[in-house]
């Protein structure tokens, strides 16, 4: 049972106790019974109207009481028909001490089993009074003296002797004539209230009670589908919000307005009990605030989230007091105010479900680091918040005239005649108690919601103004108690005047304002969803071609259409593709050690060369392993620098850097060459890989060349292999020296001044001319840029005619036998390049490329699938601008699927309650039954 439904019955035996009370013969009793008055014909209904409960209880402290009167009721009929006014209002005195014994809560036990003697008692007599009516009332007298004297002996506990005589003392109408001060629920109000509401309940109203039960029942319950409707409601519209609305498409809101320092914030902290937003002696609030506030009735926590942000279940209020000042000075100060709202939720038990705006204070003059638009941004933002259908909170504070504030003059202007504008009226402790009152009970800026007037600042601890203060503890109770001491102190605020007051009067007005916004809401809302479920349901099918796609189904088609192109790949690069890469990076090698050795080098300077004592013209007639042995050391010592060139590491990192190639050009040709994150995640993991394998696979792979590095053989076969190879080589090489000379010329400016410049080089070089200085800065005429493109196209030129040479003397017979390798070194070193190739390639392909195409495809569905969260893959296909649009139509169909089909259970129900009171319209009228003993 709900503190609502317990709440809701207690007021129903109240007026139930207070109707009946003038037929009870109270004479007869009320000088045995101490009550307190609460027998006299309107003692009863003060009590209940002006007794409220005490400071810090809620609803679920009645439970005791509903317990109580339920189980006098379960009394049989008869003996509640012929039970005497004593034996009443004796259990009326017993109830009403057990009850007083429970909110104590120090002897349950001992109450219960005075209940039981009581109602034995009772019982007892009851049966006596079938025997003869007409000593009825002896009997009931002797019964309640006995009971009485029973009671009396009785030894009864320290506190309960105490309440008894304050109870005694506190006469029939108090000090206050009923309208108890800040300390009268301290006394004998509770235990009065629970003995007058049993007294009442102990009569018995036969059917008359039970329907009324049942109607309160009902009402209860109509209620409780209306909050539900509401949650429903701000649940719906929080969906609409994730994927974008129209403006067609608006839910009702409650939107806060007022001028600066008017108590805007201080009213939302006081609905939400929580110091959470921005404050600041200059202007904090910059962007709207989209409030909406969740109950969670099961909830031991409070917290807040920003669902835009992605920060979820933030405990620290003080946090979220941070984050929002954070997000609205980070509007620039140009600016100073934008219409980019801030979503923020707030999960609580002690919040009602609401959905609140928060908007910039109104201000009247602009300052000077102000822009001088500034307040009519305001003015257009606030006016954009408060149009139909959402309802205006208009904030005023008490010491400022209503004919001045500018949140009801902002209002008037969409809402002339007031009929969604709730007036709260701030600071009523800064004004006398009569014009407090008066403004709540204003005439001339009537609304047809009212005002209601509230104190919602709690006193600072300090007098040093703070940005960030009281921490995240709830304020509730602080403000709870700061306005029950004033307004219960005023008799201007008191319930006869029946003036609204106080933040719990205002909770729940704003709840019942909404519920009726909400409910009114239905149907053009549906329509509205309606009208957008067309539209979506439309572009999906002639744009999309009614395709379904999601974002993991899009990951999952762009990953495996990757694997298969992977596949192809790994189908086409093999051995022989390994072969080439080595082959042609080990002739690059040879060319470079040839031309240190053997060909002609560049020269900086020009100063005359010395003269070569065996120039490479001289080796086709040069005796190698004569008493000169140059030419065999040159050879051994360039074969030498091959193999010990490190060719376990070069060819590693040379058929790495080509897979690597390779992948980046698949990434480059799918659907991941517009993801970002998807194009880092392949190449981290392809390098991650061929980084691990290659440190194992180039160090067991120079283990494997070793035996070359000390003595090689060369075959027939592998020799005239190397000659046709390396024949090849000279002419691309003699190709790409030509190639080089041309460009030289057409940068310099002809061959002719090529020519010019060249032959100035080579009569310095010979001697013929001789140059002062280094000729760094220019000579004979040339300047010395030109100088030093002269040196290249020498240097050019003689590597040409060196081609030239050499590849005269590789197809010459002396280069066709093995045994003149001396002579022949181009085709000795390329036979063993060819040797080291054929063992790297086959070690690479079993070791490299094997075991690189099997754990790729695992990894990638390692770091593309099993390890991606739901958001990371929702990023992922929502880096393509297309997809983005087809998964915003997708979701947008769903979603308007989904909330059309809440809206109409809702409307269901809204259907149910139009017919319920239309039945009761018809004058459809509740049964009475059931009699009385008076």
């Amino acid at each position: 049972m709900s503190g609502r439904l317990i709440s809701a019955r207690l007021s129903t035996l109240a007026r139930r106790t207070a109707s009946n009370t003038p037929r009870r013969p109270f004479s007869l009793y009320s000088n045995t019974v101490p009550a307190g008055g609460l027998l006299r014909s309107d003692a009863g209904i003060r009590l209940i109207k002006q007794r409220p409960w005490p400071f810090g209880s809620y609803a679920l402290h009645n439970v005791p009481v509903a317990r109580s009167i339920s189980f006098a009721r379960v009394i049989p009929k008869v003996v509640a028909r012929l039970t005497t006014a004593g034996a009443a209002a004796g259990g009326a005195v017993v109830a009403g001490v057990s009850y007083v014994q429970y909110q104590a809560g120090q002897a349950g036990n001992y109450a219960l089993d005075l209940f039981h003697k009581a109602k034995d008692g009772a019982t007892g007599m009851a049966s006596g009074a079938y025997g003869t009516a007409t000593d009825v009332f002896d009997q009931i007298g002797r019964g309640w003296d006995k009971k009485k004297e029973d009671f009396e002996n009785i030894e009864k506990p320290e506190w309960l002797q105490r309440l008894m005589a304050r109870d005694e003392s506190s006469g029939s109408g108090g000090e206050n004539g009923g309208n108890p001060g800040p300390e009268e629920p301290k006394r004998s109000g509770a235990g009065a209230a629970a003995a007058g509401v049993t007294t009442g309940a102990a009569f018995g109203y036969g059917t008359q009670d039970e329907d009324e039960d049942k109607a309160e029942g009902e009402k209860i319950a109509r209620d409780e589908q209306m909050m539900m409707l509401t949650k429903k409601m701000i649940e719906i519209r929080g969906l609409l919000q994730t994927v974008g609305q129209s403006e067609s498409l608006t839910l009702p809101s409650i939107v806060v307005i007022g001028s600066q320092s008017s108590g805007k914030s201080s009213v939302l902290e006081a609905i939400v009990g929580h110091e959470f937003l921005p404050k600041g002696s200059n202007m904090v609030t910059r962007r709207p605030i989209e409030l909406t506030l969740i109950n969670t009735p099961d909830a031991h926590a409070e917290y807040g989230e920003f669902p835009a942000l992605g920060l979820g279940k933030i405990t620290d209020f003080s946090q979220v007091q941070r984050t929002l000042t954070d997000l609205n000075l980070a509007v620039p100060a140009r600016d100073c105010v934008t219409d980019d709202p801030i979503q923020l939720r707030i999960y609580s038990p002690n919040v009602p479900d609401l959905s609140l705006i928060d908007l910039p204070g109104y201000i009247q003059v602009t300052g000077r680091d102000q822009p001088v638009e500034l307040k009519e941004k305001i003015s257009e933002l606030c006016e954009k918040y408060i149009k139909p259908p959402n309802v205006i909170l208009a904030i005023s504070a008490a010491d400022v005239d209503l004919a001045n504030s500018t949140a009801l003059r902002a209002s008037r202007k969409v809402d002339p005649r007031g009929e969604r504008t709730i007036g709260v009226i701030t600071k009523m402790d800064l004004v006398d108690p009569e014009r407090g009152a008066s403004l709540l009970s204003d005439k001339k800026y009537a609304l047809r919601l009212g005002y209601v007037g509230v104190v919602c600042r709690v006193p600072s601890t300090t007098s040093t103004p703070k940005l960030f203060n009281r921490g995240s503890g709830n304020i509730t109770n602080a403000i709870a108690k700061n306005e029950n001491a004033y307004f219960s102190s005023h008799a201007e605020f008191s319930p006869d005047s029946h003036l609204s007051v106080g933040t719990k009067n205002l909770r729940k007005k704003l709840m019942h304002v909404l519920e009726q916004t909400m409910a009114a809401s239905l149907k053009t809302t549906s329509e509205a969803i309606q009208r957008e479920l067309a539209e979506a349901t439309y572009e999906y099918k002639v744009q999309y071609n009614e395709r379904p796609l999601s974002a993991e189904s899009y990951l999952a088609e762009s990953l495996d259409a990757f694997k298969h192109a992977f596949r192809s790949f790994s189908e086409q690069f093999g051995r022989q593709q390994v072969r080439e890469l080595l082959k042609h990076e080990l002739d690059q090698q040879v060319m470079n050690l040839l031309a240190q050795r053997y060909w002609n080098r560049p020269f900086d300077d020009l100063s005359v060369p010395l003269p070569e004592s065996d120039p490479l013209s001289g080796l086709m007639k040069a005796d190698p392993e004569g008493e000169n042995q140059i030419w065999q050391i040159k050879l051994d010592s360039s074969s030498a620098a091959l193999t010990k060139l490190g060719v376990g590491r070069l060819a590693t990192s040379v058929v790495a850097n080509a897979l690597q190639a390779h992948i980046d050009r698949l990434i480059s040709n799918s659907r991941f060459s517009a993801h970002p994150f998807a194009r880092q995640a392949i190449t981290e993991a392809s390098t991650s890989i061929l980084r691990d394998l290659s440190y194992d696979i180039s160090d067991e792979l120079e283990i494997c060349i070793k035996p070359y590095k000390y003595r090689i053989e060369v075959e027939d076969n592998e020799w005239a292999k190397g000659r046709e190879n390396v024949t090849n080589v000279l002419k691309e090489e003699l190709k790409v020296c030509e190639s080089a000379v041309k460009k030289l010329e057409e940068h310099v400016g002809g061959r002719k001044k090529v020519r010019d410049v060249t032959a100035f080089i080579d009569r310095v070089r010979s001697g013929q001319v001789v140059l002062e200085g280094d000729g760094i800065g220019g000579a004979g005429g040339f300047s010395a840029a030109l100088l030093k493109k002269g040196r290249e196209a020498v240097f050019l030129r003689d590597r040409v005619e060196v081609l030239k040479m050499r590849l005269l003397a590789v197809k010459s017979k002396q280069c066709a036998n093995k045994k003149n390798k001396y002579h022949c070194p181009e085709v000795f070193l390329d036979a063993v390049a060819d040797k080291l190739t054929t063992t790297a390639d086959l070690f690479l392909d079993a070791e490299l490329l094997s075991k690189f195409y099997y754990i790729f495809p695992r990894e990638l569905d390692a770091r593309l699938g099993r390890s991606l969260s739901q958001n990371e893959v929702e990023r992922f296909a929502r880096e393509d601008p297309k997809i983005r649009r087809h998964l915003d139509v997708v979701r947008r169909k769903d979603l308007l699927e989904h909330v059309l089909k809440e809206m109409e259970s809702l409307r269901q129900l809204e259907a149910r309650e139009k017919r319920y009171g239309a039945r009761k319209e018809k004058g459809e009228e509740r049964r009475k039954g059931g009699w009385s003993l008076f």
